[in-house]
């Protein structure tokens, strides 16, 4: 394993509490199919990340989690391409949470803006708990076991990602600083050659010196270059270009997603939340129900009356499923009650069927071949294990407790 891979490596999870819908879809599952192309990703089942929420009562979270990988693979996650495993298969992640724990500040945890946010959204569930107040950290904890390079994240999600650049920092601040630091860092420079070794102390100096960020790309662009010098050797040259000590944990950067404007058959965000979703496995007759009968612009009572199209709740799924051309001609149709809203609903209704029929067709598949499905969800956990134990086995050194055990 080298510190190329780890940059270029995606962490991304989701939590098992219920069926897959087209919101998850748009909103997750695409992004997620075209990294697998460009990353070394780690999609992982976050159950422990489900238990903040749904504690009293956990069914749902064990009945949901092999649901959820078929899914994933029906959608085309490709286990050949990335690496698909269950958190709380990987019991380092709750040893690393307690770890970064004890050196993470409280008011860190209480300054993340999703912490009050959904404590004043979820009202009929009690998140009064330490494992809710903690599970930014548990976030952190699963990126950092990976050393991933990258998250993606919407918007709403950038603070987590900061949190846990900002605990990285802490880590390696009170942990990089190893005996003889310099004069490894000298040894490590010697085996880059004399006229690397060269590049890089300039560009240390104008970043160090003079502030000048391109200095420091152009000094991990040459270190991630370097093909005679070790993992070990690597970590300690990047801390010491950062004028800091060796990276032990890598901070990651945000992998910003454009945001999911799935609507729900109600014109609202699609979530379960709002019991106005169309899962991934919705029978086609359903599915076709559930768009017919959508809310349309009020204002249209009868047929030969003009519409609005910015008023009507179906207009949301034009915006995902119907051609900029098409969609003119639609909203000119209504405007005029040229069209009815009928017509206006088949372009849809017959774009979602489309679009789910391979999902549907893959997923009865793996549910013919459960055993296959498992056997993924196996490897998956036993690759992201090996990754998992080297890094704690690390973090473990460094802060003074025994090796593996």
């Amino acid at each position: 394993m080298n510190t190329i891979s780890q940059n270029n490596r995606v962490l991304s999870g989701m939590r098992p509490t219920g069926l897959l819908h087209l919101g998850h879809y748009h909103g997750v599952l695409k992004n997620w199919i075209e990294l697998q192309h460009s990353y070394e990703c780690f999609y992982f089942v976050a159950d422990w990340h489900a238990l903040t929420t749904h504690y009293e009562d956990p069914s749902i979270i064990g009945e949901s989690s092999r649901d959820m990988v078929i899914d994933w693979l029906a959608a085309g996650v490709n286990p050949g391409s990335a690496t698909i495993f269950v958190q709380s298969r990987i019991p380092e992640h709750a040893e690393l949470h307690t770890l970064l724990s004890m050196i993470t500040p409280l008011g860190w945890l209480e300054r993340v803006p999703s912490y009050k946010d959904q404590q004043e959204k979820i009202k009929d569930k009690d998140l009064d708990t330490y494992g809710f107040l903690g599970y930014p950290l548990l976030q952190s904890a699963d990126i950092l076991m990976y050393k991933a390079g990258f998250v993606p994240v919407g918007e709403d999600q950038v603070a987590h990602v900061e949190l846990t650049r900002e605990v990285a920092r802490r880590f390696n601040h009170f942990y990089g600083r190893e005996p003889d630091f310099e004069a490894k860092v000298g040894v490590a420079m010697r085996k880059m050659g004399r006229k690397n070794a060269r590049l890089y102390q300039d560009a240390r100096k104008r970043y160090q010196e003079q502030g000048d960020t391109d200095a420091l790309q152009i000094g991990r662009a040459l270190l991630e270059s370097q093909q005679n010098i070790s993992l070990s050797d690597r970590e300690r040259l990047l801390g010491y270009l950062d004028g800091e000590g060796r990276i032990i944990l890598p901070e990651p950067q945000s992998l910003l997603t454009v945001s999911s404007k799935m609507p729900g058959v109600d014109g609202q965000k699609m979530s379960k939340s709002y019991n106005n979703t169309i899962a991934l496995r919705e029978e086609p007759d359903e599915v076709v129900r559930k768009l017919k009968t959508m809310p349309t612009d009020p204002a249209r009572v009868r047929r030969t009356d003009p519409g609005d199209p910015d008023k009507c709740p179906v207009w949301g799924f034009h915006d995902v499923y119907t051609s900029e051309q098409t969609r003119a001609e639609l909203a000119e149709g209504c405007r005029t009650a040229g069209i009815g809203c009928i017509d206006c609903k088949q372009h849809v209704i017959d774009a979602v069927l489309d679009e789910l029929k391979p999902i549907q067709r893959n997923a009865r598949e793996y549910l013919n071949d459960l055993a296959g499905v498992d056997s993924i969800i196996n490897e998956g956990c036993e690759h992201a294990r090996d990754v998992a134990q080297d890094t704690i086995e690390e973090v473990r050194k460094v802060m003074g407790l025994a090796g593996r055990r």
